[in-house]
């Protein structure tokens, strides 16, 4: 799975909060000054080339949906992250989260508490 630029994630995400769209409904989820029309049309047909939308034809009329999930695309973007910043280890990234945010410490037992069940489940599907 190829990464996005900037433009494209931008459209994505409009596309995955949509679920399904016209060109005119993408647009309309620009801020001011919006792009022009054109720019967005040709990111959107990249984003078809890179297999990321397809759409349905209503006449000469598309409606755009996404064939990536952004769950999809995040746990995919955020493995490459790890990969190349934290050498593949999950764990010096969590070091290095905890270390650089100012997390509170209800925050930092709610992340415990995930982690916690998630070892749970796992011990649970290993038995």
């Amino acid at each position: 799975m190829n990464e996005l630029t900037k433009a494209e994630e931008q459209i994505m995400q409009y596309i995955w909060k949509l679920e399904k769209a016209f060109l005119k409904d993408v647009v309309e989820q620009f801020p001011e000054p919006k792009p022009a029309y054109t720019t967005i049309s040709t990111v959107v047909r990249v984003l078809v080339k890179k297999g990321f939308l397809n759409f349905e034809s209503f006449g000469k009329i598309r409606q755009y949906y996404a064939t990536v999930s952004k769950e999809q695309y995040f746990k995919k973007h955020f493995k490459n992250v790890i990969g190349n910043f934290f050498s593949g280890s999950s764990s010096k990234f969590a070091l290095f989260f905890t270390e650089n945010e100012d997390l509170k410490l209800s925050e930092l037992e709610e992340i415990k508490n995930l982690i916690e069940e998630k070892i749970e489940t796992l011990k649970e599907q290993n038995d």
